[in-house]
């Protein structure tokens, strides 16, 4: 992908763009539309392994979102946040707060994630299990817009395989490669994981779909030596098996064995 974006995207220099670098200059990108990749997360997990991805982070900031449900960056244990947060620590109307809002249904009243936790066991097979963050009326008060903000699950029946299957379609509308890709990826692939557990399935595909996927121009060089680098086998990624419900998630019952990864990149910068 990110071979495909640096030899065949296309440059945004020269446009209005809004993002900068601190020190005020535009950043510009070279973007590529409409990318969709695909992981199994029955043949692996999908951790980069030309650095390392830091994965109790990323199921940190998932379970923020979807578990506590919460828009306070103090409820978060990583500084990733801070920059968009106000003098409060809250970050608006964003992320956690549209998965807590709650909704009228005809069987009930409730929000996001518990409305489909509650599809997967009581109609699995729905074609309508989601949730979405992108609220137009509240995006005025939100302090940024949300970049990955569609979670579609979709459950399949296997031949041969006792249990379900749950699947998730990931919609992201802006992508920056370099400093989020593994992360959302991996932190959607912790949350299916997650859910499937809670619901009795068998955790499937993780299906990536990204309108704007472009690397910044400080990044390019970065992205190019990281392309080089040599690949190792993906680690063994594991939720401990005792906890069955979706709420009591920790990132104490994170397994991780086996992560081989290339050096790590530091201090890459961050347009905002």
């Amino acid at each position: 992908m990110c071979t495909d974006i640096i030899e065949h995207g296309v440059t945004t220099e020269g446009q209005r763009v809004r993002p900068h670098w601190p020190d005020g200059t535009p950043a510009y990108t070279i973007k590529r539309f409409g990318i969709c990749n695909r992981y199994d997360l029955r043949e692996e997990f999908p951790a980069l392994t030309l650095r390392r991805t830091a994965l109790k982070s990323a199921m940190d900031e998932i379970l923020w979102i979807y578990q506590r449900k919460s828009n306070d960056i103090h409820d978060l244990n990583s500084h990733i946040w801070d920059e968009w947060a106000d003098e409060t620590g809250s970050i608006g109307k964003a992320y956690g707060y549209q998965v807590g809002q709650v909704s009228h249904y005809p069987d009930g009243d409730f929000d996001q994630m518990d409305r489909v936790l509650k599809d997967l066991r009581e109609n699995p097979y729905s074609r309508r299990i989601m949730t979405n963050l992108y609220t137009f009326s509240d995006l005025s008060e939100m302090h940024l817009y949300p970049c990955a903000y569609n979670a579609i699950y979709n459950v399949t029946q296997e031949p041969g395989v006792e249990k379900p299957t749950l699947n998730m379609l990931l919609v992201q509308r802006s992508q920056d490669v370099l400093a989020a890709n593994n992360w959302n990826v991996c932190q959607y692939a912790l949350l299916l994981m997650m859910v499937a557990q809670s619901v009795d399935m068998v955790a499937g595909e993780l299906v990536h779909m990204i309108a704007d996927a472009h690397i910044y121009d400080r990044h390019v060089d970065i992205v190019r030596e990281l392309v080089r680098r040599p690949h190792h086998p993906a680690p063994h990624v594991a939720l401990n098996p005792l906890v069955t419900n979706f709420y009591d998630f920790t990132t104490d019952d994170l397994i991780v064995e086996g992560y081989e990864h290339g050096p790590q990149v530091r201090d890459i910068p961050i347009a905002i």
